[in-house]
């Protein structure tokens, strides 16, 4: 796996993530997170899965992934990838749209992908603000300005649907995982908890979720330790509390999920700390 450059900062006044990827070539895997993800293409070119659809991404496009829609993408050349993005957890981004809006809405973006958009230059821009580190409200400007506009062109207010009855069996299956996800968890337990045989379980998760159970299952336990991590525990521990059987197949599945090793994520946190009671 070629490292590259990454680097990922945490904005306390906007309270957001923003990662910084330079000459890499990694393949990420089927995944999803619980939080927003808004980013752009500076070079390079990949291949990207979201929601089972295909897309081919080129400097200047723009990447929305909603909370939750399982995604993954790889280098389709020998060309490296040099990516920025933001991540906004759920909270964030329902606080900010109702002081743009008055409503307390939850947005969703449309399409996962915007071919060529004009306003890759503003992200960049406040991105860049962010990984510097820069206090002026400038950025919470720039932040405010950009998410209306992103929202007004791309977004709309999500719409709660009824679901069938194999939707909630899976739904059952996705909160007993939820639930669970720190303990060891059987196909057989999930058929119980579902009424389904394995083979309709794994067919119809898959379908609904456009994620595998196993799937599904070490990526909730990856966004539980990124969570711990945050709050600065040892990698060791986190592994034991998450589910995974040792220290080292804990960091494999959070390089390959996250991009980055599970001390360098901490490590972040950590230095915040140190800086804040300076």
């Amino acid at each position: 796996m070629n490292q590259g450059e990454r680097k990922v900062c945490f904005d306390h006044e906007l309270q957001i993530e923003a990662y910084h990827f330079h000459g890499i070539m990694q393949k990420f895997p089927n995944h999803f997170h619980e939080y927003y993800v808004i980013g752009f293409i500076e070079s390079g070119q990949r291949k990207m899965s979201c929601k089972n659809k295909e897309y081919i991404i080129n400097s200047g496009d723009l990447i929305f992934f909603n909370p939750f829609e399982n995604h993954a993408c790889e280098q389709i050349d020998k060309e490296t990838l040099d990516y920025r993005c933001l991540h906004i957890e759920l909270e964030v981004m329902q606080k900010v749209v109702k002081e743009i809006t008055g409503k307390e809405d939850t947005p969703i973006f449309t399409d996962p992908v915007v071919f060529g958009s004009e306003y890759a230059p503003m992200l960049r821009h406040l991105h860049e603000m962010i990984m510097d580190e820069v206090s002026d409200f400038e950025k919470e400007e720039t932040f405010y300005f950009l998410i209306d506009q992103l929202l007004e062109q791309y977004g709309e207010m999500a719409k709660v649907n009824q679901l069938n009855k194999t939707e909630q069996k899976v739904a059952r299956v996705c909160r007993f995982i939820d639930t669970h996800y720190a303990e060891p968890i059987s196909l057989t337990e999930l058929v119980e908890v579902s009424d389904m045989n394995k083979y309709t379980l794994l067919r119809s998760f898959t379908r609904i979720r456009g994620i595998t159970p196993y799937r599904y299952l070490q990526t909730v336990r990856i966004n539980e330790a990124k969570k711990l991590l945050g709050l600065g525990m040892k990698p060791l521990e986190v592994a034991m509390q998450t589910g995974f059987v040792d220290q080292s197949h804990f960091s494999k599945f959070f390089t390959d999920f996250i991009g980055l090793p599970p001390g360098q994520y901490r490590n972040i946190y950590l230095d915040n700390r140190k800086e804040t009671y300076l």
